[in-house]
């Protein structure tokens, strides 16, 4: 009899994990087609013309139609947002090892970071290009300035968030520093660093376009920023549409590979991956 129970239990559960996996993705994109069809009725009961609200159909072939103007603004925009990320990174961790290492460092520099990351980079990015020669220099500082921080921030919240067993127990076996940072505090840090980079990444995206259209055609004129002020200049209103659903996929892409990553890095170890019983 309980055998009986305990399977009946372990068939539900496997049912269950089965619809949430099917739901998962099945009622986002419901909700999504929902939306797309909503705009499309919208856009043709309401006779709006195509240079006030294009309907998706428009929007889509405009897409195909400008690839050869837009892929290689998407590729300029992709670029500048991966440099700044992986920047970031190196910044970031860096800074957060050098705080925990050194108190000192920490309540020196910390600071700065904050006014930085409080400070909208639209109100200082003017200067940057100002005393910034290099204009592709220039965009990816402003990128960075926006990645950067959160991933300062939160490596730092994990090398600080070790057990006091565990460095109590490491302080006993008189382990060095860097033993400690190397076999507790980064394996700690880990998912608080991931947690950080999966916001960075769409951080350094919205600081790459936001430094393009300061940059307007003194930058390098060819970013997804720039080909959306072309158009609007234009008002061809359907290829600014186009323009910006890539900036959008391109959002949502790095995130889910950040995403995967971290699901990759944790599912084996870390309590928010690995699989709960129900």
């Amino acid at each position: 009899m309980s055998d009986t129970l305990v399977d009946a239990g372990e068939i539900a559960r496997a049912r269950a994990e089965r619809r949430d996996r099917v739901l998962r993705w099945l009622l986002p994109a419901l909700t999504v087609a929902a939306v797309i069809l909503l705009w499309d009725r919208v856009v043709t009961w309401g006779s709006i013309p195509h240079y006030i609200l294009p309907g998706p159909g428009l929007v889509v072939q405009t897409l195909v139609k400008d690839w050869a103007i837009l892929f290689p603004a998407l590729l300029v925009t992709l670029r500048i947002t991966l440099m700044a990320l992986a920047v970031a990174v190196l910044g970031g961790v860096g800074l957060a090892v050098l705080f925990s290492l050194s108190r000192w460092a920490g309540m020196c520099f910390y600071p700065f970071a904050v006014i930085l990351q409080v400070t909208p980079v639209v109100s200082i990015a003017p200067l940057i290009f100002i005393y910034v020669d290099n204009r592709m220099v220039a965009l990816l500082l402003c990128a960075w300035i926006v990645a950067f921080f959160p991933i300062l921030s939160n490596t730092s919240l994990g090398l600080r968030s070790t057990d006091p067993n565990l460095r109590d127990l490491y302080t006993i076996y008189g382990a060095s520093r860097w033993q400690r940072l190397r076999y507790l505090q980064l394996p700690t840090a880990l998912p608080y660093f991931l947690g950080g980079l999966r916001i960075a990444g769409g951080l350094s995206l919205i600081g790459a376009v936001v430094a393009e259209y300061v940059a307007g055609t003194g930058g390098i004129g060819s970013g997804l920023a720039f080909r959306i002020l072309e158009a609007g200049y234009r008002l061809n209103i359907p290829r600014m549409f186009a323009a910006l659903l890539l900036i959008a996929a391109t959002g949502v892409v790095i995130f889910a590979v950040l995403s995967l990553l971290s699901h990759l890095m944790l599912r084996k170890w870390h309590e928010s991956a690995v699989k709960r019983e129900s």
